[in-house]
């Protein structure tokens, strides 16, 4: 075994000169300030599975599409792959201001931002589906929605207490929920999202609506307090 190091004699001189060109070109959009936070943002879960920049994803993707009547955001933990620094400055920007290409290194897939209807019962299908037989995988939720889960129950019924701005979900009920397009056609192992109807796709990519949101900032760590293990 050995350490690779790469030979600067084996870089093609125009293949370097079309990178930097392009880096170049690319900077001003990349270095563009989108908005604010006031403090670290880390995907980092708790024992629940939550995360305080899951949390405010969750936010950004509810408030984007509360126009097509969104009142509940679902975001998978996969899709979040950087935290958010208070102190990085890539485009020599202040302390708490977001870059737009910090913003697309949080979420770079440019999925569609996906509203679609379901009723309570099968939003509490989506949030079995959870747990696996040999894997959890936690869905992170926007503030207002809360639910307890049991780990030590059978699978199909761990969740309980799905409630919406404190009131129980109902399962005969309707209720508009946001997700981005790869969860909405059964992606990471939820396919009870594909049972949505009244399809919206909000403008722009996810990267856009957490951008909107943290023009709105500063923008603080979610609390990771929606979720609750009670055994």
């Amino acid at each position: 075994s050995g350490v690779f190091v790469r030979n600067p004699a084996l870089v093609d001189p125009e293949t370097k000169a079309l990178i930097d060109e392009y880096r170049a070109a690319v900077a001003p959009i990349a270095n563009r300030i989108v908005g604010t936070i006031s403090a670290d943002i880390t995907r980092t879960n708790n024992p629940t599975g939550e995360s305080p920049l899951g949390d405010v994803i969750a936010d950004a993707q509810l408030a984007y599409t509360q126009s097509s009547g969104a009142v509940i955001a679902f975001m998978n933990p996969g899709g979040i792959r950087a935290d958010l620094s208070y102190t990085n400055s890539p485009g020599g920007e202040a302390p708490g201001q977001v870059t737009y290409g910090e913003a697309f290194t949080v979420q770079p897939f440019n999925n569609l931002v996906t509203t679609q209807t379901f009723t309570g019962a099968q939003i509490k299908a989506v949030l079995e589906q959870q747990f696996r037989p040999t894997s959890t995988l936690i869905l992170q939720v926007s503030a207002g929605f809360t639910y307890d889960y049991n780990a030590t129950l059978p699978i199909g019924s761990k969740v309980s207490n799905i409630r919406l701005g404190g009131v129980p979900l109902d399962p005969a009920a309707s209720y508009r929920v946001t997700t981005n397009d790869f969860l909405a056609n059964g992606g990471d192992g939820f396919p009870s999202l594909t049972a949505g109807t009244n399809r919206v796709y909000a403008p722009g990519f996810d990267v856009d609506a957490l951008a909107a949101y943290l023009a709105t900032g500063p923008i603080a760590p979610g609390p990771a307090n929606r979720i609750t293990k009670v055994g």
